[in-house]
């Protein structure tokens, strides 16, 4: 046992013990009997320190296994201890869609393209950690929220990529070009798998996976974020000369913001597909000093909130929180231009034609972006606690309003004269 794990927090405590790990060790290898443990390690995993859907650890195993020395680095994401949080995760379900991305919609995509994948192609990388155990019970506690603390029921066990050379992505100074391009690059795959999927198994994506967010229970999740943000933003722009137009504006969208996010998650077909719904910096792990142009360079994170919805969904989330306002006004038709060339040839890759198949051409990716853009930025408002007090992320935040006005984004009527 290491210094770290004897010190560690009661949570810690009563899960990450060595009769956990040799159940967890028996479990991954598939055999019984006992392993020699040697030492474990237990940290904080939540490094960028912004996590409120999950308590999540970092723990390094060292053991010996058929008379080998063997070393795991793994990411533990477990129910928040604080029992209001925890009830308000297993309420949503946050948890839950976690797990099942994991269990069912990675290994569905998986298979699916190794039954369709052409024999020319070179094959996709979903860029997801590796899952190696799930465990997920519900107990009678969920019906009090006042409950004290137990055992986690909802565990997550991922492979620590940060040993592998993957850092978190930095929000105060913003994902740089290359770094946005690569998060596009990993994105593209899961939506094209996903939209591939539906179309040539003829399946009905809400149906075979209940428990993605439906969009009138994400309406209303946002929506209460939405107006816990909208105070904090108003009393920061007052703050600000010359920003009454936007004010004005938030204002008079107020009343309308939960149709606005309604409307704008609804899928467009035939474009509707697997989103992860909550795609922005700080759910992206890069590989530090990696190739830029590498298909592995970029991993996703926390899959909580995967709904099925419009692709545009997330480039817009991204491009809008996650850019400095240089690279994304500099930048923005090119990364638009750069999603469609990858969604394209990942789909050719399972033969489909984006354009001739599915009707959707660049003009229409660019007319559905516009209208995302809005939902981007009423989900920003919802964690606008995240960017006040940050310097850098207030100018990014106050050069988006200031764009979103003058391009009549911040309207209303936007999406009724879109």
């Amino acid at each position: 046992m290491s210094d770290t794990e004897e010190e560690s927090t009661s949570s810690e405590n009563w899960l990450i013990n060595s009769e956990w790990i040799q159940d967890f060790l028996r479990d991954y290898h598939k055999q019984n009997g006992e392993f020699l443990v040697k030492d474990y390690h237990v940290s904080n995993g939540s490094s960028n320190g912004v996590n409120n859907l999950s308590e999540v650890l970092a723990v390094k195993i060292d053991y010996e296994f058929k008379n080998e020395d063997q070393h795991l680095d793994l990411f533990i994401k477990l129910l928040p201890h604080d029992p209001f949080s925890r009830y308000f995760v297993t309420e949503a379900q946050f948890d839950l869609r976690e797990i099942k991305f994991y269990t069912q919609i990675l290994p569905d995509l998986i298979d699916f393209e190794k039954r369709n994948l052409i024999p020319s192609a070179e094959s996709m990388f979903i860029a997801v950690p590796k899952c190696y155990h799930t465990t997920y019970t519900l107990t009678s506690h969920l019906d009090n929220p006042h409950a004290s603390p137990e055992p986690p029921e909802s565990i997550l066990v991922l492979e620590d990529m940060r040993p592998r050379g993957y850092k978190s992505a930095h929000f105060t100074q913003g994902l740089n070009l290359d770094e946005a391009r690569s998060a596009i690059r990993s994105i593209s795959v899961v939506h094209a798998l996903s939209l591939a999927m539906k179309l040539k198994d003829k399946i009905d994506l809400n149906e075979k996976y209940p428990f993605l967010f439906q969009i009138s229970k994400a309406s209303d999740s946002y929506q209460q974020l939405v107006e816990q943000g909208l105070p904090q933003l108003t009393r920061f722009l007052q703050k600000r000369e010359g920003r009454d137009n936007e004010i004005s504006a938030l204002n008079d969208i107020r009343n309308k913001t939960r149709n606005i996010i309604e409307n704008l998650l609804q899928p467009i077909e035939p474009m509707g597909l697997i989103t992860h719904t909550d795609f922005w910096c700080n759910n992206l792990l890069l590989k530090d000093g990696g190739d830029s142009s590498a298909v592995d360079n970029c991993i996703i994170l926390d899959w909580q909130m995967v709904t099925y919805s419009r692709p545009t969904n997330d480039i817009a989330l991204l491009l809008i929180s996650s850019l400095p306002s240089s690279v994304r006004r500099a930048n923005m038709t090119k990364l638009l231009d750069f999603y469609y060339e990858c969604l394209s040839e990942n789909l050719a890759k399972i033969s489909v034609d984006l354009e001739n198949d599915l009707g959707y051409s660049r003009h229409k990716l660019e007319a559905d972006y516009r209208k995302s853009q809005l939902l981007a930025l009423l989900l920003c408002i919802g964690s606008v606690d995240i960017a006040l007090g940050n310097e850098n992320a207030e100018q990014r935040f106050l050069d988006v309003l200031e764009d979103f006005y003058k391009d009549g984004i911040l309207s209303s009527d936007f999406l009724n004269d879109n």
